[in-house]
């Protein structure tokens, strides 16, 4: 019997020297088999690899026939190897033939073989083929013949990723690792982009394999492990431990994860048997990536994705690199591949290369998101496998429309997304040529036209979209990106470019609307709520935390001295809200005063409408401001009892409904008796058929994002204004509310040839 330890050393050393030889892929194959029999004294080894059709063919064997050589194949699931490949785990069977799984394949002579062990071949957590050993005589194989079949493994999936067996395949059998991909996911911001991916964190490709020194690669090991440990303890004893991106407890988890002895151990078995310490990481981290897919657990997913983003890590510290330049090389037509990412990390990325973005995790409403679409770019998440699918430079396409992605996509797919884009530039270009025209409808009445903004990288578009100014400037977002609490300074700074862009044009600053979904990590204080949307946010935390709300007018009232400031108050539930909110702002004016600075010329305080309870304190409400902005998605979410960010209720409830369309024309028409501007700022905004239907409510002020004033600005030159408000008083009220009124206005929009 060979000797334990030494067995696996011994057959990664005759790997080594054959992956140096000058040989033709098939004889390379044909003599790894045979090396790897001969070491386990086992009388078959065989290699099964997946191709693009999810079927495994038997690409070389010694001991079974020779001529089943790429005639052999099994589907992922059928038979043992089957088995293996779907479940990507080893199995180590004395008497295959009894086991449930077991298929006959006439053609390979497998039957006088009794005993059975196969290893998944994994490359980042994909299945890239099967490694099998077999004997005739019926016995289990011990612990380190496992590992040293899984080792070798993945010494195979590297030369497959590698291209080695390229010449093997034949047309129209193309291996599993080429194949197009297409995953459904949720749509996050429409448009579509056609690129190159760039994967977010960039897999580190282990190249130097096999060790000479066992004992010299674990002191790398122990010396790489405590780098680590250090660099976590260092990140947790800062105040601001939201600088690197992580959250506390996910650094806890990474502390916990890097001082456990069974990761640790492992690694130290993959180095005895004769891989380098990152060879190791790598073989560790590929086995917990595979299992982590066949966790429907959601916590254990997570943490599971900790530990992949710990191996990393590590990988990082064994070879030297600090984190990669992320915006230098990128390709012109870049699309980022993630699990999650922080805001900030994708203002990192020059935005002129960015076609799009992809997440396996994230929600339409996440910090993230909302940067994406205030850069304008595609977004798509939920896309489950993303990143273990993709490799750094695969082609892809990011459908924000549908919320698919299209991976390495066939080229009739490629050609149709390519007239897609060609088609949308060409209306944009339509878009563009109605910029400087007046925003009126067909019949002659004024609309206003604004934009939401809340980062410097929207303003180039106020200009570039014709928007007459920003309805909604979103102050949360220089909070959401920073890593501590913006300085008054910078709040300040930031407010006068705001301005200064502006030119004139009127600019509405609501003022921090943290909570809910909002979350600051730096924010000491904020407890875990079972309903945030209806918990400590917006002007409930800042009225409860003056300081803050200090601060930020006094910088508002700096940035804006010599011009007009326009501040609007977030989720107001009650009137008093509103008083309180005043006195600080008074308060603020009185001090700047007392020390000479220049102060707005005019000032206006605004109110949100977005809590149900002001239903019914319109008119009263109407008197306590200068103006009122509707919050149309939380008013909505509120008055249906929905949460917007459950993707189960997504589609259930139609915001173009007749209950709703009746809230939203009560304030409209509390506005118009009372002579208080209203304006509506939400995603009903930026539709071209849920703004026609605003229109229709009495609504002359709308603000949405900048690509959707084109569509909507179309539509409204289209628009007989008179008509469709008769249209919709017959529809709203009587016996005809009870027809769906989105039907009801396409068919409208039809007769009379709007564009929607």
């Amino acid at each position: 019997m060979r000797d334990a330890a030494g067995g696996p050393r011994v057959l990664l050393k005759k790997l080594r020297e054959l992956m140096a030889e000058p040989l033709e892929p098939q004889e390379r194959l044909d003599r790894i088999v045979r090396d790897i029999a001969s070491n386990m004294v086992a009388e078959v080894c065989s290699l099964y690899v997946l191709r693009a059709d999810s079927v495994l063919e038997l690409y070389a064997t010694q001991g079974l026939n020779p001529s089943a050589v790429h005639l052999a194949q099994l589907q992922v699931g059928q038979g043992l190897v089957g088995t293996i490949a779907a479940s990507a785990r080893p199995l180590n069977l004395s008497d295959a033939q009894k086991h449930p799984a077991f298929t006959y394949l006439p053609e390979t002579g497998e039957e006088i073989y009794h005993s059975f062990l196969g290893a998944p071949v994994l490359r980042a957590g994909r299945t890239l083929g099967v490694l099998v050993v077999q004997n005739r005589t019926m016995r289990t194989y011990r612990e380190d013949e496992v590992e040293a079949l899984e080792t070798t493994a993945m010494v195979i999936a590297e030369m497959i990723a590698a291209g080695g067996l390229t010449r093997l395949t034949r047309p129209g059998l193309e291996l599993d690792l080429s194949k197009p991909v297409s995953i459904g996911g949720l749509s996050f911001n429409e448009g579509v982009g056609l690129g190159h991916v760039v994967l977010h964190e960039p897999r580190i490709v282990v190249t130097n394999l096999f060790n000479e020194d066992s004992e010299k690669e674990l002191a790398r090991l122990e010396s790489a492990l405590g780098s680590l440990r250090l660099s976590i303890d260092d990140m947790l004893s800062r105040r601001d431990v939201a600088f690197e991106g992580e959250h506390r407890a996910v650094l806890e988890a990474y502390r916990m994860f890097a001082n456990d002895r069974g990761w640790v151990r492992r690694l130290e078995e993959a180095i005895n048997n004769g891989l380098t310490a990152e060879a190791a990481v790598e073989k560790v981290q590929s086995d917990m990536r595979a299992r982590m897919l066949h966790m429907t657990d959601p916590y254990l997913r997570e943490r599971m994705s900790d530990f992949d983003d710990l191996g990393n890590r590590l990988l990082r510290q064994l070879m030297g690199r600090a984190p990669d330049d992320i915006a230098a090389a990128l390709p012109k037509d870049s699309i980022i591949v993630a699990r999650s990412m922080g805001a900030a990390e994708l203002l990192d990325y020059p935005r002129e290369k960015l076609r799009g973005l992809i997440l396996e995790d994230g929600a339409a409403t996440s910090h993230v998101v909302i940067v994406a679409r205030a850069m304008g770019i595609a977004a798509v998440g939920q896309v489950k496998g993303a990143v273990s699918m993709a490799e750094n430079g695969d082609p892809i396409i990011v459908d924000g429309d549908e919320g698919t992605m299209h991976l390495r996509p066939q080229q009739d797919v490629e050609l149709a997304y390519a007239e897609k884009v060609r088609f949308r530039a060409r209306r944009q270009q339509l878009y563009r040529e109605l910029r400087d025209k007046p925003t009126a409808t067909k019949d002659g009445v004024k609309i206003d036209l604004l934009m939401n903004a809340g980062l410097l990288v929207d303003l180039p578009q106020l200009v570039e979209s014709g928007a007459g100014g920003i309805g909604l400037y979103r102050t949360e977002l220089q909070f959401m990106v920073a890593s501590t609490f913006p300085r008054a300074e910078a709040q300040e700074r930031l407010y006068k470019d705001v301005l200064d862009a502006a030119r004139g044009k009127p600019v509405t600053f609501r003022t921090i609307d943290i909570g809910g979904d909002k979350v600051l990590p730096y924010f000491k204080g904020v407890q875990q709520e079972e309903n945030p949307a209806l918990g400590w946010r917006a002007i409930r935390l800042t009225l409860d935390r003056p300081g803050l709300l200090k601060t930020q007018i006094r910088a508002l009232l700096k940035a804006a001295g010599g011009r007009e400031l326009k501040v609007m108050l977030p989720m107001v539930t009650e009137l008093g809200e509103i008083a309180q909110a005043r006195e600080i702002i008074d308060k603020e004016v009185r001090h700047l005063s007392r020390f000479a600075h220049m102060l707005p010329n005019t000032m206006k305080v605004g109110a949100m409408v977005e809590v149900p309870s002001l239903l019914w304190q319109l008119d009263e409400l109407m008197s306590a401001v200068d103006f009122v902005s509707v919050g149309s998605n939380d008013l909505f979410q509120f008055v249906m009892a929905t949460d917007r960010g459950n993707s189960t209720l997504a589609n259930r409830f139609d915001p173009l409904s007749v209950p709703f369309l009746r809230t939203l024309k009560q304030i409209a028409d509390a506005g118009k008796r009372n002579n208080t501007p209203v304006t509506l700022c939400g995603e009903l905004a930026g539709k071209p058929i849920s703004a026609m239907a605003l229109m229709g409510l009495g609504y002359r002020s709308i603000s949405m994002s900048p690509a959707a004033i084109g569509p909507v600005k179309a539509m409204m030159l289209e628009l007989p204004l008179g008509q469709l408000e008769t249209f919709m008083q017959e529809n709203l009220s009587g016996k005809s509310a009870t027809l769906p009124m989105r039907a009801l206005l396409q068919a409208f929009a039809d007769d009379r040839k709007i564009p929607l």
